[in-house]
């Protein structure tokens, strides 16, 4: 079976608004992928998809990509901030967006 190659255009489709009550049980299941919102949610997720094991592991190093914290997961409940997710099975890619004029 050959595999599928994943560019930047197929998983922007897939990129929704998310609520953090739709991820509460992706969050249980220990599958939510946090992405700082200084990197492209999008390049990110190709790179998950595509195995790119260096791009991931800079950031992972970096502390940009990581598995999804208590701590986060609580503010996020508390605040329900904007947050974009992309499915890159099995993993849920989510990042919260900047408030609109931050740089």
């Amino acid at each position: 079976m050959a595999r599928t190659h994943y560019t930047p255009q197929d998983l922007h489709a897939q990129t929704a608004r998310v609520a953090w009550q739709e991820l509460e049980k992706h969050f249980a299941r220990g599958v939510v992928i946090r992405v700082d919102s200084d990197l492209d949610l999008v390049a990110v997720a190709t790179c998950i998809a595509n195995d790119d094991k260096p791009a991931a592991e800079r950031w992972v190093a970096q502390g940009q990509v990581q598995h999804l914290d208590m701590h986060t997961a609580k503010d996020w409940a508390r605040r329900d901030p904007e947050l974009w997710a992309v499915v890159v099975a099995p993993w849920v890619v989510v990042q919260e967006r900047k408030p609109e004029g931050c740089a």
